[in-house]
């Protein structure tokens, strides 16, 4: 089964990604379903499928469902573009993809879907940690941090939300470095964004802006940290 799902895949994302140049999205985003690329991009896709399948028509199923639900999910896809956000479309896209692929395995090699997984003290421990340091602690540092008025510096060109999403970021590398025992990793985290932020503090008029970057990254680090040794200490009573 485990094979079989590797194959078909891979023989998705070569299509989807290997071999589709930008400039194809940009025609089919153009002329929809009446785009020559449209169709070139479902003939890749079919003969990745034959290559991969090693030519064995046995599975002349998923050589006829996943192209054709391939090139409908995309026909969808092409007239929702300007009406859903361009993110969120390209998630649900790759999304229906994956769960025609799922469907086409299960009829070649049945397998049950077993979610009782979902619920296990490990799992749930896992989810409430990561929504911890995702959202649960951005409120918390905004919390913190609200006392402090930088409106001054927010004149500067600066990416929408950059700060929340590096933020995340980096407390998700934190939690998982902690977990799998890398520490050494969080101090290279440290270092690169330390790195990185040389030229906002080395351009600070006054130590203001140094000293909010400063706090924001200790709590942010310090979070993440928190969560990370809680989860490992958690988990020690849950096998015991």
């Amino acid at each position: 089964m485990l094979t079989l799902a590797i194959k078909l895949i891979l023989a998705h994302a070569i299509g989807d990604f290997l071999f589709q140049p930008y400039k194809w999205v940009q025609h089919k985003e153009k002329y929809k379903h009446k785009s020559k690329y449209l169709y070139w991009h479902i003939l890749i896709h079919a003969i990745a499928l034959i290559v991969l399948l090693q030519f064995n028509f046995k599975y002349w199923i998923a050589l006829i469902i996943i192209p054709v639900s391939h090139y409908i999910i995309d026909v969808i896809k092409l007239h929702l573009n300007a009406k859903i956000n361009s993110r969120l479309l390209f998630g649900l896209d790759q999304l229906a993809h994956l769960l025609v692929i799922a469907l086409v395995v299960k009829i070649y090699q049945p397998y049950d879907i077993n979610l009782e997984f979902l619920f296990k003290p490990k799992t749930l421990l896992f989810l409430t940690c990561i929504l911890g340091i995702t959202k649960a602690s951005a409120i918390i540092m905004r919390t913190i941090i609200s006392k402090w008025d930088l409106s001054e510096y927010n004149k500067e060109s600066t990416l929408e939300d950059a700060g929340a999403y590096i933020g995340v970021l980096e407390r998700l590398f934190v939690f998982m470095f902690i977990i799998t025992n890398h520490w050494e990793g969080v101090g290279f985290l440290i270092t690169a964004k330390s790195v990185f932020r040389f030229s906002d503090l080395s351009k600070a008029k006054d130590r203001k802006l140094t000293e909010y970057i400063l706090i924001g990254t200790l709590i942010s680090f310090g979070l993440a940290i928190a969560f990370g040794l809680g989860y490992e200490y958690v988990l020690t009573l849950i096998e015991k």
